[in-house]
């Protein structure tokens, strides 16, 4: 195989997930509203499954990396849920300056417009499967921490070997099942949005508000890859390029829960430790949320302005 195709394939996902947005919004303009709610109907049974198997997955993932981790694993989360909530803590001070000192001379005047901001009628999937998750997220952290720290510290490897087959099938199930549904996933998001007219009135009423957030959000990103390159001396930069697809799949679902399986891959393909990555990443995904601090600060200054 030639590194062109190499190449290629180790980007597969991120052409997949930029030719679902594209074929959402222009496929949004000529789909009738029957076709549509075909993938409105998909798009609801996924993120219902989606919702249902994140439990799952924090456990199936946490649990055996921390009982691969031996004994020093309870210090390791203890260090990274509290960098965490620091790290979220400064991102949303930060946010909250930014906004008090950008926001009043950049959106003077343009708030009280949004009454007259109307969004077609709704569309709607065809039914709904519920799945109700078997665990909330907070629950399901409490025991892939109790069985993982379980693991370390009695004789035996029953239970360790019983958290690693189980981590396999929710490996597998992400590998077969989620990740190949993303790109039509992603694809339903943009179609919907489109076809309810909501993009270009959006965007029109928030997009210096918008605008702020993209430049945040680069600028946080950049900051954690330039600390981590002082820590370990990987190239930053080739390491943001080969996390595009986890951000392209963030940015395209708005969804915390299918990027995990993507992030997770590309942070394997960085170099990091099958049991780090499996620990960290669906940990930080629920602990550390500074993009959601950011979004959740600068909206709700932008409408007291």
């Amino acid at each position: 195989m030639n590194d062109q195709s190499k190449s290629l394939l180790k980007y597969g996902l991120l052409y997949k997930v930029l030719t679902a947005i594209v074929l959402g919004i222009v496929c949004s303009l000529v789909f009738p509203v029957w076709a549509v709610r075909i993938f409105v109907t998909f798009n609801s049974f996924f993120s219902n499954f989606l919702g249902m198997f994140i439990p799952l997955l924090i456990i199936g993932f946490i649990a055996p990396a921390i009982a691969r981790l031996g004994r020093g694993a309870a210090r390791l989360v203890a260090w990274t849920v509290g960098l965490a909530y620091v790290s979220t803590a400064l991102v949303g001070f930060i946010s909250y300056f930014t906004a008090r000192w950008s926001f009043p001379s950049l959106l003077q005047g343009q708030i009280g417009t949004l009454e007259s901001l109307t969004l077609a009628k709704s569309i709607d999937p065809y039914f709904v499967i519920s799945m109700p998750a078997p665990l909330n997220v907070n629950t399901a952290l409490v025991v892939a921490f109790i069985l993982g720290l379980g693991a370390t510290v009695i004789k035996g490897r029953t239970l360790a070997d019983c958290l690693s087959d189980f981590g396999d099938i929710v490996s597998k199930t992400i590998e077969k099942v989620i990740v190949p549904c993303l790109p039509l996933f992603i694809f339903g998001i943009f179609l919907k949005i489109g076809a309810e007219k909501q993009t270009a009135a959006v965007l029109s009423m928030f997009v210096k508000v918008v605008v702020v957030i993209v430049i945040l959000h680069i600028a946080l990103v950049l900051s954690q890859f330039v600390i981590a390159w002082a820590v370990s001396g990987r190239n930053p930069f080739r390491a943001i390029a080969r996390m595009l697809p986890a951000y392209v799949t963030a940015l395209g679902t708005s969804s915390s829960a299918a990027t995990i399986p993507v992030t997770l891959d590309c942070t394997k393909k960085l170099g990091v430790r099958d049991e780090l990555a499996g620990l960290t990443i669906p940990l930080c995904a629920t602990v550390h949320m500074p993009n959601s601090i950011m979004v959740l600060i600068l909206c709700c200054m932008s409408i007291s302005v």
